[in-house]
């Protein structure tokens, strides 16, 4: 569909080409004299929850995620031909969402990721995917859920990836991260992003940003970035994870067909 008049569109697709980051990564070994196992390490430790974690070359959470990128590139189009020319833009959807990212913009520093995270959470209505869809862990694009106004911790988590990269910050600087909550016996998604080496977490289910080595109650399980998905290693865990009381076992394996994320938020 042409959103724009062919004047602004040349403009605006050229800005879309420069949006759309959940390509592959960077070939970061050529040139250099660092081996591929000395890289993946480097990799490993700079992940939140200070763990390593292990690549999945398949199972649910990877296809699943590989459908969201794929619904994530049409987003990026969009938002960036709307970005482009606000007058012209269809979606208003994409204007409120583009609000957000303008305010955020105009801030710094941990400023910035506060306001993503404030104004996310007001934005979208908590509401599980059966609800919603009658199904179980749909994960949705922005536009979607910010055109019904609801979703469950993944959409919310998956809006604040995109806000973070549309704000000006790095794609290796945020991180999508499924965890255990061990409390409530149930998944939970959440975004961090990385503050001059501390990964601050941005969770629906509260305003204030914390760091990663101070949540409690919860088990990191996968890290999802730009450059693939991983299954965080449990058997070195963190300081913060090693204070943490009993953990339960995890109800079923998310690298199995399906993952289960949160339902009831």
């Amino acid at each position: 569909m042409s959103y724009f008049s062919h004047g602004h569109a040349g403009r605006a697709i050229v800005l879309a080409l420069t949006l759309i980051w959940f390509g592959p990564a960077a070939n970061l070994n050529a040139g250099t004299l660092i081996s591929p196992g000395t890289l993946d390490l480097i990799r490993k430790s700079a992940e939140p929850f200070r763990l390593s974690a292990t690549r999945l070359d398949g199972g649910g959470l990877m296809e699943k995620w590989n459908g969201v990128e794929r619904k994530l590139e049409d987003d990026m189009v969009q938002l960036a031909l709307c970005d482009g020319d606000r007058e012209r833009c269809v979606s208003p959807a994409a204007l409120r969402f583009l609000a957000i990212v303008d305010t955020a913009r105009a801030r710094e520093g941990r400023a910035r990721f506060g306001e993503i995270n404030r104004a996310i959470n007001l934005a979208i209505k908590a509401t599980s995917d059966m609800a919603q869809y009658g199904q179980i862990d749909v994960w949705s694009p922005p536009l979607d859920t910010f055109a019904s106004g609801a979703g469950d911790c993944e959409d919310y988590a998956i809006a604040k990836m995109v806000a973070l990269r549309m704000a000006g910050v790095s794609t290796e600087d945020i991180r999508l991260v499924v965890l255990r909550d061990t409390l409530r016996g149930e998944d939970h998604a959440v975004v961090l992003a990385r503050l001059e080496g501390h990964w601050l977490t941005l969770d629906n289910r509260r305003m204030a940003m914390i760091e990663d080595i101070d949540v409690r109650n919860h088990r990191p399980l996968f890290v999802i970035s730009d450059s693939g998905v991983m299954r965080y290693d449990q058997q070195s865990p963190s300081a913060s994870v090693a204070r943490r009381a009993s953990v339960p076992a995890v109800a079923a394996n998310l690298a199995g067909p399906t993952i289960d994320v949160a339902s009831s938020n």
